[in-house]
């Protein structure tokens, strides 16, 4: 039987090989699909992401990503209040799911909290409705962030290529689009619980951020989608009033760094995929290795009791 549409990209039409792909997926041609649903796009295991990519690295390794991509974990609170700010910001992402409670202490609040997490929706409680209308309307007021959400722009777009120097099927999905006369911006939104600018840049470090905006440059140039190149935005909104907001682009020289470490994961993860094999942090090792303390508490505890 035909399948209903590409396992990899969502394309309705047809045809599909015995695979479940169409003709361009099976063909590994860059390309886009417009209204792929969120789930159908991170359940696809023919392609990496971004996020998978920065996965295989430390601290994450192999063998984790392996077993993560296929036990998807169930949804956490803590990410409530950005998907929906997400969602009412774009027009884009999940549905939105406001039950009248003044909190989830009442067994009946939880039943229909987790009923809506079942139906894929974002449980919220009114306080929590109102919270994120006060922060999409911070972020449509910032003289920086709000004109790069008006006007007409893209959102959740799939975009799929394939990398040429390891031959992996990638993907990547940028929350908005402007598509200029003069460039493309990929404008990226991240709630957070300190979004001043060491806050963001801490954050940067820690998410490996510049491994993300390497490698949507990448696959919205290789899909065509910036003729005239691409910048890659980040408006970094803390969750706590009154929600302000920071706007950054990351220098060059950060970029190609991600960049870097995009190529090392992408060669690890054709390793992977070839030999079956995920390893975790050590991999094989004939001896049980050596660990020392981090750099900084090394110098600090020989200066303070070694000399």
């Amino acid at each position: 039987m035909s399948p209903l549409a590409c396992r990899q990209c969502g394309n309705t039409d047809g045809p599909f090989t015995r695979d479940g792909l169409c003709e361009d997926c099976e063909d590994g041609r860059p390309g886009w699909v417009d209204g792929l649903p969120a789930e159908a796009y991170h359940a696809d295991r023919t392609t990496i992401s971004s996020s998978g990519l920065r996965a295989l690295l430390p601290p994450g390794c192999p063998a984790q990503f392996a077993y993560d991509r296929d036990n998807r974990p169930a949804p956490k609170r803590e990410f409530d209040l950005g998907n929906a700010a997400h969602a009412e910001l774009l027009g884009e992402g999940h549905t939105i799911a406001v039950l009248d409670y003044p909190d989830w202490k009442k067994a009946d609040a939880r039943e229909k909290r987790d009923a809506a997490y079942t139906a894929g929706k974002v449980p919220l409680l009114p306080k929590e409705w109102d919270q994120v209308q006060a922060m999409v309307a911070a972020v449509r007021k910032h003289p920086q962030a709000g004109p790069l959400f008006a006007g007409e722009g893209i959102a959740e777009r799939s975009i799929y290529w394939t990398d040429p120097a390891t031959g992996v099927p990638c993907r990547v999905r940028p929350d908005w689009l402007k598509i200029l006369d003069s460039l493309t911006l990929a404008v990226d939104y991240k709630t957070t619980a300190d979004a001043s600018p060491a806050g963001a840049q801490k954050a940067i470090e820690k998410y490996s951020y510049h491994q993300q905006d390497a490698f949507y440059c990448d696959g919205i140039e290789a899909a065509g989608l910036a003729p005239h190149g691409v910048r890659f935005v980040f408006v970094f909104q803390q969750k706590t009033p009154p929600y302000l907001v920071t706007v950054r682009e990351l220098t060059d020289g950060d970029r190609e760094i991600g960049r870097a470490r995009n190529a090392h994961a992408l060669r690890a993860y054709a390793e992977c995929e070839r030999t079956s094999n995920w390893p975790d942090w050590t991999g094989p090792v004939d001896d049980i290795p050596f660990i020392n303390l981090p750099t900084w508490a090394a110098l600090r505890q020989t200066e303070e009791y070694l000399r």
